[in-house]
């Protein structure tokens, strides 16, 4: 499949840069993906304590890498056969390197994350995130930090969105619950972690 997919144009109208490459795998690839990744990653639902409360996420999720890098979600697992090859894809179509890789699991459409960005301290400052999803497709939103202006994009099964600088600094993005979508979605967020966060003995 031609790898040097052309993204539409930015679809964000300031302070950001978001492209959308549309699907970058076949239809049956991406089935085999889907299909691949629910059974073969030992996927967990994440913890974090919060005003003194467990939280725990319906969603669940992985965290890989290319070292044991840390995270808020942990040590990064080395890379499988399948993941590495998709990482391998992303970073051919994008013309951008990644070293990790946060892969949630979104069961059915009862399923999803609130607002928020991605400026957590492990991200490389000002790089790019890559978004691969498969399965269900969902309404991905952004709103202006300032304005609330919001702007809304269907991904598709297969599709890939690239979301670099400043966005995260002006945009919070978020993929709504929903009750007309019953199928499971799966999405593999490609980043840059700091390497001096890696521990060393």
């Amino acid at each position: 499949m031609d790898l040097f997919i052309t993204p539409q144009t930015n679809i964000l109208p300031c302070d950001g840069l978001v492209n959308y490459y549309g699907p970058i795998l076949s239809l049956k690839d991406s089935n085999d993906y889907l299909q691949s990744l629910i059974k073969e990653i030992p996927w967990k639902n994440y913890e974090k304590v919060i005003y003194d409360k467990n939280i725990v996420t319906k969603r669940s999720l992985a965290w890989y890498s290319d070292e044991s890098l840390k995270s808020d979600y942990g040590e990064g697992q080395v890379w499988t056969k399948e993941l590495l090859s998709l990482k391998n894809l992303v970073e051919e179509t994008t013309q951008t390197k990644f070293n990790s890789c946060l892969l949630n699991f979104y069961h059915n459409g009862l399923e999803g994350i609130g607002w928020h960005s991605d400026e957590e301290a492990y991200p490389q400052e000002y790089s790019a995130i890559a978004s691969l999803s498969f399965g269900a497709e969902r309404t991905f939103y952004f709103k202006h930090k300032l304005t609330e202006r919001k702007v809304a994009i269907d991904l598709e099964h297969g599709g890939l969105l690239l979301m670099s600088h400043p966005t995260q600094h002006h945009w919070l993005h978020s993929l709504p619950k929903t009750k007309k979508i019953n199928s499971p979605r799966i999405n593999l967020t490609f980043r840059v972690v700091e390497t001096s966060l890696v521990e060393t003995s």
